[in-house]
């Protein structure tokens, strides 16, 4: 028999108010408590630059706003509030007595445990005169207790149930107490337990879930509002060959600077007196003429007019437009990301529901687009990418592209000699000059690798029209550095006066099976098949027919899917695609049967056919498998979106350097996989592109990886890809030996296939 008991003292619900009070404040002060601010690296403060944007960057970043200090004062009195109040409720229960006392009949006859049956009789006499109900001053409660005591020590059944039930009435109701007091179940406070129940699950609770939801459905995942999204889409559907000025003014018409949409956006009375004369200074390139909506409503207008303002680094009333200006720069990457974005599903669509191609949004809008950002970041149009180092001006621009130089691009001046460098920055003071330096040796110099592999084949390595190709891409961020006489090296080796770029590059050229050969520090290297055996000489022996036919697929296949030549950084100019380095097929079948035979030297001599070693296949699957479960482990671990800090004074936040990274075709204007954003590059990096093979035939892919943060320092590598005509599908195979009913539902799950069928395939190219 079970008893349920609410807690009339509130001694219990005070331990488990207090018990549940711990539970949210300890993590809730660990998250609130304000954690001190890290002090700079020393070596990083003396590598920094310290020219003037930069410095009031930093102090502008560091310093307290009146919004920071404000949350920071709300949030000491929160905590010291919450916990003084837990101290005060820790107090309290300590106080609180005990409802549940353990009966001892020996305390309450106040007699000790070894006292004799006399003592306790005498004892039993000596009180129940005292608490007799029938004297004055008795106590009837107190009489009963006496009582039962002398019972449970002197009565052999009473004891019995004394030592086995702890009472001396035998077996008692097991008592549970529910941690709540009892006022709540109290009749006369019904009224208001019911209406603190309606508030909290019928007011509350459905006004949360509701702001919730209609914060969820007005942005996207990457907080981007859904308007601005559409609005994107509409205007790349309408404009698929755009520059970059028109690109500029779809970026303008973001719903995240209009006050109806985003109530961050401050409307400024002073804005009637100081936007004008900025429009007159650039009424030439914002389009003023234009009626298109929304890029003639206001909010647009002055957002093209802060950009081009920003652009030109003009300078404005530091309380009004610079404020506004920063706002508007701070949100510029992530809606340039979220136009690339779009581009890239609008191609998607157009593909799948075969849209109208003129209507598809061409390679140069989307690189233009992208463009945007690392103008944004620094503050400079694409023109002169020199303005990026520090202490640059228009009269330095001069000197560097003057007929004797003619530097026009950052790899460039990197390479001038360091004498060269100075009479260029010869109006500047030795801490001036050693802050370009320092910058030259942070900028990102590229190299990347690719890999092609087609998806659920046995031959990984054939590309085969309409078949689905994983281009493995490898990473490598590096950094300029320069040496005492003033040379440009990379990866810590050192160039000599006399070995100028384009000598590099020619001797690249001319040795394409160097290059070949050559493999990078992170490329996983190839493992050689040997035959086992007996001994004895196998060069007498003529190769096995099946294993020189293996051989030959092998040489070839490595002729078919790519070649990529290593690109050089120092000639400047980095948006040109590379020259692909042609690979003799000959050459490359009589190094396979050198290979076969430098296989087959161990064996036998026997009339037998000797035995293929698979140990090496299965090492090879077992690296694969390896790297595949890497690549998940790292999925899961989240993404992080913090790599190398980039120089950007004129941007008002920290930026990291993001990259993406696509594969595309020159000659047809169009992406061949979607642009991929990296965001965790800081030396090495293995990114995964899908795309389908297109016709047969052989193609030139650009490997292109952008940096949305420098101008003039991307990488674009030229890939030679030969696509193989599809396999033919043997009809009598036996796995294709299927009863009728199947082939009916093969028929009706072929009309929703993804693969494409040949006479689509057919009408495509038509």
């Amino acid at each position: 028999m079970a008893k349920f008991e609410y807690d009339e003292s509130g001694g219990t619900s005070l331990y488990f108010l207090v018990s549940f009070y711990a539970l949210v404040l300890f993590p809730l002060t660990y998250y609130l408590w304000p954690s001190k601010q890290k002090k700079d690296d020393p070596e990083k403060a003396r590598k920094a630059c310290h020219c003037d944007p930069c410095e009031s960057k930093r102090a502008q970043i560091h310093a307290p706003t009146p919004s920071s200090t404000l949350k920071n004062v709300l949030r000491w009195l929160f905590l010291i509030i919450a916990w003084a109040v837990f101290i005060l409720l820790a107090l309290r229960a300590s106080q609180v007595e005990r409802d549940h006392i353990e009966y001892d009949p020996f305390e309450i006859l106040q007699v000790d445990r070894g006292a004799s049956e006399a003592e306790i009789k005498r004892q039993y006499r000596k009180l129940s005169k005292m608490f007799h109900p029938d004297k004055e001053g008795g106590d009837a409660d107190m009489f009963m207790k006496i009582a039962k005591a002398h019972a449970a020590l002197t009565d052999e059944e009473s004891r019995k149930n004394w030592e086995e039930y702890g009472s001396p009435d035998g077996r008692q109701a097991t008592t549970f107490g529910i941690a709540l007091p009892a006022w709540i179940v109290d009749q006369n406070n019904s009224v208001w337990v019911l209406a603190a129940y309606g508030i909290a699950f019928m007011v509350i609770l459905p006004i949360a879930v509701g702001t919730w939801w209609y914060r969820s459905i007005r942005y996207t995942a990457v907080e981007i509002l859904i308007d601005t999204t559409q609005l994107f889409m509409h205007f790349l559907n309408k404009t698929p060959c755009m520059n970059l000025k028109r690109a500029l003014m779809i970026l303008s018409g973001s719903f995240e600077f209009e006050k109806s949409h985003n109530s961050e956006v401050v409307n400024r009375p002073s804005d009637n007196e100081e936007l004008p004369p900025l429009v007159r200074e650039f009424s030439n390139d914002i389009g003023l003429k234009n009626k298109e909506r929304p890029f003639c409503y206001p909010y647009s207008l002055k957002v093209r007019t802060l950009i081009y303002a920003h652009l030109a680094r003009s300078e404005l009333p530091p309380k009004t437009l610079h404020q506004d200006r920063l706002f508007i720069v701070k949100k510029c990457p992530q809606l340039i990301q979220e136009m690339v974005n779009s581009a890239a599903q609008l191609i998607l669509w157009h593909k799948i529901n075969r849209g109208n191609p003129s209507k598809e949004p061409r390679l140069e809008t989307i690189e233009h687009i992208m463009k945007l950002s690392p103008m944004i970041v620094q503050a400079t149009w694409d023109k002169s990418p020199l303005m990026q180092l520090p202490h640059f001006t228009e009269e330095t621009l001069r000197l560097c592209q003057s007929k004797r130089r003619n530097v026009k691009s950052l790899a460039q001046f990197i390479k001038l000699k360091d004498s060269d460098k100075r009479y260029i920055l010869r109006h500047l003071d030795e801490r001036q000059y050693q802050d370009v330096l320092n910058v030259c040796a942070t900028l990102p110099l590229m190299d990347a690798d690719i890999k092609l592999e087609v998806v659920d084949d046995d031959d990984k390595t054939t590309v085969t029209e309409g078949a689905f190709v994983t281009a493995t891409v490898y990473l490598k961020r590096d950094t300029f550095t320069i040496s005492s006489d003033g040379d440009l090296n990379s990866s810590g080796m050192v160039i000599e006066a006399k070995d100028d770029l384009e000598e590099l590059k020619s001797e690249e050229k001319d040795s394409p099976a160097a290059s070949k050969n050559k493999h990078k520090a992170w490329e996983k290297q190839q493992k050689k098949k040997k035959s086992k055996g007996g001994g004895g000489n196998a060069g007498n022996k003529p190769k096995p027919k099946k294993q020189q036919q293996q051989q030959q697929k092998k040489a070839a296949t490595k002729v078919a899917t790519l070649t990529a030549n290593s690109t050089s950084h120092g000639d400047g100019a980095s948006n040109d695609p590379m020259e692909v380095v042609p690979v003799d097929q000959d050459a490359a079948q009589m190094s396979g049967d050198d290979s076969a035979e430098e296989g087959s030297q161990h064996s036998g001599s026997s009339d037998e056919e000797p035995l293929v070693d698979e140990g090496g296949e299965d090492e090879e699957e077992w690296e694969e498998l390896q790297s595949g479960l890497t690549r998940k482990e790292k999925v899961l671990e989240g993404i992080s979106k913090e790599s190398h800090e980039v120089h950007s004074p004129y941007f008002p936040e920290v930026k990291h350097e993001w990259w993406w990274v696509y594969l595309s075709d020159r000659k047809s204007h169009k992406l061949v996989t979607a642009p991929t954003m990296v965001y965790d590059l800081k030396v090495e990096k293995e990114v995964q592109l899908q795309f389908r093979a297109p016709a047969k035939g052989s193609y030139h892919f650009s490997l292109c990886v952008r940096s949305d943060s420098y101008l003039d320092l991307d990488l674009i590598k030229t890939i030679k890809v030969d696509v193989k005509e599809a396999k033919k599908i043997e009809e009598n195979h036996p796995q294709w030996d299927i009863s009728d009913d199947d082939k009916e539902d093969e028929a009706e799950d072929s009309a929703v296939s993804d693969y494409t069928t040949d006479d689509e395939e057919s009408d495509d190219e038509e």
